[in-house]
């Protein structure tokens, strides 16, 4: 019999709070995962669920709203606390409407969000409302198989991809841009998140290589008759759906 510390995704964009909160829970005995932006959270989110979420409102890209709104639109009830500097009423109802259980306005005293995340956990069925919770074996994360939107379905761990049951012959590149667009199937990604999630940095306006990769995708993807998966946002980014 033993402890495990309950588990925290933290999205912050700002590197200063990120680092600081990530220490103090940290400290508090939680296990933080902590990353920069929306479409990280999302994509760690899908692959090794936390307990707990701890979102930014306000990050480039996709913000905290619209990750609580992919993961309640996929039934994902995971308690989330909301960080933001967004004082008036309706932004705190936006919030809540979108799916988030819980708000702490920032400058927030760390204590706060510790006493935020128990009652969220003792609502969500946590022993202690607290970490780390007793329990008789550590919790095993179930491995993300497929993908799936749009009619597109993706292995990454074998890094194999089919539309409607054609595979696909993808470079690596290919590869993680499909797999990014697929993980945020509906929502519009700006060049920047996707420059910055496949490249590491932003190749700059002037930059046409995102614009030959969408290209080379769009040549492996559509089909005769078939609708258009990769839709372009004029000066925005690029969206996958199916119209």
């Amino acid at each position: 019999m033993g402890s495990v510390p309950q588990t925290v995704l933290l999205a912050e964009d700002d590197r200063a709070i990120r680092h600081a909160l990530e220490r103090a829970l940290t400290l508090e005995g939680y296990r933080v995962t902590a990353v920069a932006d929306g479409v990280e959270a999302l994509a760690q989110a899908h692959r090794t669920p936390p307990d707990v979420l701890v979102l930014d409102v306000m990050m480039p890209g996709i913000d905290g709203l619209q990750v609580c709104r992919v993961l309640r639109a996929e039934g994902d009830r995971t308690p989330i606390l909301m960080l933001t500097a967004l004082v008036e009423t309706q932004d705190r109802i936006a919030g809540l409407d979108a799916g988030a259980d819980d708000y702490v306005l920032k400058p927030f005293d760390v204590e706060e969000v510790f006493a935020r995340l128990r009652a969220l956990l003792r609502r969500t069925g946590g022993a202690n409302g607290g970490a780390p919770a007793p329990v008789e074996a550590p919790k095993q994360a179930v491995p993300e198989r497929y993908l799936e939107a749009a009619g597109l379905k993706m292995d990454p761990q074998a890094r194999r991809a089919w539309r409607d049951g054609r595979e696909l012959e993808l470079t690596r590149t290919e590869f993680e841009l499909l797999e990014l667009l697929v993980r945020n199937s509906g929502i519009v990604l700006d060049h920047s998140t996707i420059y910055d999630r496949i490249w590491g940095y932003d190749f700059g306006p002037g930059s046409k290589n995102l614009a030959v990769y969408v290209g080379y995708l769009r040549r492996k993807l559509d089909e005769p008759g078939a609708p258009q998966l990769i839709h372009t946002v004029r000066g925005v980014g690029y969206v996958l759906r199916e119209d």
